[in-house]
């Protein structure tokens, strides 16, 4: 599908990179806070899941954001759409068939 993508899809992922790219620092930003302040636990236990914590995010986001092109604007998609940084109507910005193989590649279980 990457040689026919529209244009208009790859100025929408381009948009979209951005703002979900923010969402999903957030979430991470968030999550370590609550780990890093977790009083059950030791601080070297803290330490350890924080570490876990980034390293699982940073994975993530290279899945998700690293080196955008064209040919891997779907497979970049699918990872945001699994990761739930896509809202609704940002999907629904995309072409038919762009959105039905989106969906179809978020649902399968990663490799």
């Amino acid at each position: 599908m990457t040689g026919d993508l529209p244009e208009s899809d790859w100025r929408l992922f381009r948009q979209l990179r951005e703002v979900t790219l923010e969402r999903l620092c957030k979430r991470a930003l968030e999550e370590v806070e609550v780990a890093a302040r977790d009083a059950a636990r030791t601080y070297h236990e803290r330490y350890l899941n924080v570490f876990r914590l980034l390293k699982e995010r940073d994975r993530e986001i290279a899945d998700a954001f690293n080196d955008p092109r064209r040919s891997r604007m779907i497979r970049q998609l699918a990872a945001m759409h699994a990761l739930g940084l896509l809202e609704p109507d940002e999907l629904a910005g995309f072409t038919p068939r762009t959105r039905t193989t989106i969906e179809a590649l978020a649902e399968r279980p990663a490799r």
